[in-house]
């Protein structure tokens, strides 16, 4: 019998690369392999208050369903607290909550543009925007971040201003990006939000990473749900806020003008009413989980810290790599010195030294020679990973 016709927004293909099937060789031979590209801090040895964590699903109004769109009071305000703890103070009725980020794009991808419309996201970043705006029938555009030896990572404006197009509904940013780890400055918020309010479009800013600086910066700009000149959604969740990932819960924080806030809250409220699908348990242990988070984050923070510092002395004189350091997040990049393509250096690390990182065409680089490190694992995973890795580039 024929193969029914698939939808042509799932991928055309679904084989593993070679990387994954390297991996999945490596495992399956019980090899010790250091994973420079862990992100599940639950696996990372990260100290986590259990105590508070396991008793805030004790409360009995988690057997109790009182459905609601936009999210529990309860749990909309514990996200204002956190907000506020942070220095951004938002409406709790500007907040609607969903099972996950990816949801959460989901649903706005929904709210902002019909089949056939065009988003448009930054490069390098977040390798999963072009399968969550696919699915949506959505066309993806991307626009460039550049790297400068006086600036660092900024925006090229003028290169997303040339891709807007009439289909054009939204723009993504992610603050700070991942992986390369760069906040927005206020002149690159206060342009694209000129930009924007010219072009009617929204701004979608990813904000997961947003708590973890690796120091201060009065250049960087704050949270874009604080903009008003232009409709704002910014992401955020307990999966990088409280390093819990397996407890499906995430926000958007409405910003921007407040007129006509009200009829993009109800529209909101439609999508999120017909999925219904943030748990209950979750809601109700919201409360306690958003107070525990500060001091997971903390020991994340710590983590990140001492994996850079360890990264910056491994990587101080090499010939073979440099690396560019991160304002913020959990990732870093290494630009290395070779004729040879990413791909066949990440295969030597995984077939040779028992060493995973990613290439930089995983996060759409336009170039060859870029490899990319998570600064979550054990700390002296970490070093024995960097010492393998940087001997194989200076092979």
């Amino acid at each position: 019998m024929a193969l029914h016709r698939f939808s042509t927004r799932l991928p055309a293909r679904l084989t593993p690369n070679r990387i994954a099937l390297a991996l999945e060789r490596k495992r399956r031979e019980g090899c010790q392999l250091f994973d420079l590209t862990a992100s599940n801090p639950t696996l990372a040895g990260i100290a986590y208050p259990e105590e508070e964590i396991l008793a805030a699903f004790h409360d009995p109004a988690i057997l109790r369903y009182e459905p609601s769109p936009a999210g529990l009071p309860g749990a909309r305000e514990a996200v204002r607290r956190s907000c506020a703890r942070r220095g951004l103070e938002i409406d709790v009725d500007s907040i609607v909550l969903t099972s996950g980020t990816s949801e959460a794009y989901s649903f706005l991808f929904k709210l902002l543009a019909d089949p056939g419309d065009a988003i448009l996201v930054p490069r390098p970043s977040y390798p999963l925007f072009d399968l969550l705006a696919g699915l949506e029938g959505l066309e993806t555009i991307g626009w460039p971040l550049r790297w400068s030896e006086e600036a660092g990572w900024r925006m090229d404006l003028d290169a997303l201003e040339r891709a807007i197009s009439p289909r054009t509904r939204a723009v993504v940013v992610v603050h700070p990006d991942n992986p390369t780890g760069s906040f927005l400055k206020t002149d690159e918020v206060d342009a694209l939000v000129a930009l924007c309010r010219e072009r009617n479009l929204a701004i979608l800013s990813d904000e997961v990473f947003h708590e973890y600086a690796f120091g201060p910066d009065p250049r960087r700009a704050s949270s874009l749900a604080a903009v008003e000149g232009v409709p704002v959604f910014a992401l955020g969740g307990l999966s990088k806020t409280a390093g819990l990932p397996q407890i499906k819960l995430s926000w958007i924080l409405l910003g921007g003008p407040a007129e006509g806030r009200r009829e993009t809250l109800d529209r909101l409220e439609v999508i999120a009413d017909t999925w219904l699908s943030v748990s209950t348990p979750a809601q109700v242990a919201a409360p306690r989980l958003l107070a525990a988070a500060p001091a997971v984050a903390s020991a994340i923070r710590a983590r990140c810290a001492a994996n850079l510092a360890a990264l910056k002395r491994a990587a101080t004189g090499a010939a073979a790599c440099r690396l560019l350091e991160p304002e913020g997040g959990w990732y870093a990049l290494l630009r290395i010195a070779t004729d040879r393509d990413e791909e066949a250096i990440v295969l030597d690390l995984i077939e040779r030294d028992g060493v995973v990182v990613q290439p930089g065409w995983f996060y759409d680089f336009e170039e060859d020679g870029w490899l990319v490190v998570s600064l979550l694992p054990p700390e002296e995973e970490f070093r024995e990973g960097l010492a393998r890795l940087l001997a194989r580039l200076a092979c």
